[in-house]
């Protein structure tokens, strides 16, 4: 049996994006893609400095998303650690260092999303 969720993946976004920047990431984004991606509803986008800061990021988010109740579906990239993408459907984390941020550039990509406030 599934755990209940006990946040809404919008309020999962924003914590994760927190914990981004609790972890010292930069450049945090989160995006609202409700209506606009079948795929899923929110980004969480982030530069980390290092791919040891990005890998404990990561470990961080699926550790708080587990205790909210939010299943991790999969994560791709965590050995590399150039773009580490977290997928829990509803809501997915990319961590990037800084090459591949400016390279994949996914706030272009999706420049008409709803951009939230972390605050």
């Amino acid at each position: 049996m599934a755990k209940k969720k006990i946040t809404d993946s919008k309020e999962f976004a924003i914590a994760a994006a927190k914990i981004a920047e609790d972890s010292h990431c930069t450049d945090i984004v989160v995006m609202d893609l409700r209506g606009k991606s079948p795929a899923t509803d929110f980004f969480v986008i982030a530069t980390g400095t290092s791919e040891r800061q990005m890998r404990s990021v990561s470990d961080d988010i699926c550790e708080h998303g587990k205790k909210l109740g939010h299943q991790r579906f999969g994560r791709a990239g965590y050995e590399q650690g150039k773009w580490i993408l977290v997928d829990f459907v509803d809501v997915v984390i990319h961590l990037f260092d800084t090459e591949y941020r400016d390279y994949y550039d996914l706030e272009l990509l999706w420049g008409d999303a709803e951009r939230l406030s972390i605050k």
